[in-house]
């Protein structure tokens, strides 16, 4: 008896016939990789809970980022960690401070081969740790915090990024960025805009790469999404593509892919999910001990995310991925 099932048993029989009949494929043009730059080191200095990856100096930022356009890797996103914090978070926008001098860099090595997309945020350049700047009483002030964003959007633009990202999630960041970066005559530099992210527990290797501790042993979730809300995030998201938004993103990846779905279907515009630095670690450790296979644990996790509406990740498997894929194909 021919069972209806063994219909679709025959197309899974061999690799090539799974290959073919594939709904979703991951492809190396659908990779940004996320890297950390850091001022005042001589050489790349490695990140203890997140294996493999490190804080590049400008020299060795440029080496790497060369390597991954010539895999196929079509875009960078950059976090920068300043040799010195203050309460304005001033190395944000400094065109001295690290982000721009490698994006200069960047560009000047690199010319258009390769999508600039620099994180824009406070988090990173503050001695409290906090993504804006703080009132009289200690809260982040929403829109003192707007103003730095646009300065910061500026100085970004002038160093030669195809798009900024607004990572804050402040209220009307996309708003106050695209009238900055339009005021000044930068109508063509684009928006990625956290849109729904998080107040993950995934984050903490993330905040060992940078340096970041929140005083007081605050959290940010005072801003940042509520985990248990799915039509919060999607509301967010609408927002910021009123407001502005070229592309969205839903952070972390795994946790919210009905998030990801959802996004997908509620806008046009392109969406972007992050496989977060916890994401990165808990692979790498798990396979490191032999739990887990990891280039089959990070093909079906990214797989997955591809399959829940993504059109771009970001993750730090980036390089990694785009080498098997090539060597797949070869």
């Amino acid at each position: 008896m021919d069972y209806p099932a063994r219909r679709m048993r025959r197309l899974r029989r061999t690799p090539a016939l799974r290959q073919m009949v594939a709904e979703t494929r991951l492809d190396v043009a659908d990779l940004v990789a996320p890297m950390f730059v850091r001022e005042g080191i001589d050489e790349p200095r490695p990140i203890a809970s997140m294996p493999g990856v490190v804080q590049h100096t400008v020299a060795s930022l440029v080496t790497e980022a060369k390597r991954l356009s010539g895999l196929g890797v079509p875009g960078i996103t950059l976090f920068g960690v300043p040799e010195h914090k203050d309460a304005r978070g001033s190395g944000a926008s400094d065109p001295d401070g690290i982000v721009q001098v490698a994006l200069r860099e960047l560009r000047d090595t690199l010319g258009e081969t390769l999508v600039l997309m620099p994180d824009l945020c406070l988090d990173e350049y503050t001695d409290h740790g906090h993504c804006g700047l703080l009132d009289l009483h200690g809260g982040v002030d929403n829109d003192a915090t707007l103003e730095r964003y646009g300065e910061i959007a500026l100085a970004q633009a002038e160093a030669g990024a195809d798009l900024v990202a607004p990572s804050g999630m402040m209220d009307g960041q996309v708003g106050a960025v695209r009238a900055a970066l339009d005021g000044a005559g930068y109508v063509e530099v684009g928006i990625l805009a956290y849109a729904a992210k998080y107040a993950s527990a995934l984050y903490g290797p993330f905040r060992d790469a940078v340096d970041v501790s929140i005083a007081g042993g605050g959290d940010r979730r005072a801003y940042q999404q509520d985990p248990a809300n799915v039509r919060e995030a999607l509301a967010e998201v609408r927002l910021d593509v009123a407001e502005g938004a070229d592309m969205v993103m839903v952070k972390p990846a795994l946790t919210s892919l009905d998030v990801i779905a959802a996004t997908r279907a509620a806008v046009e515009v392109p969406v972007v999910a992050y496989q977060v630095s916890g994401e990165y670690s808990m692979i790498v450790a798990a396979t490191e001990r032999g739990w887990l296979d990891r280039d089959a644990t990070v093909l079906e996790t990214l797989g997955a995310i591809r399959r829940a509406g993504a059109d771009v990740i970001l993750t730090y498997f980036a390089g990694e991925v785009a080498e098997l894929l090539g060597s797949r194909r070869g």
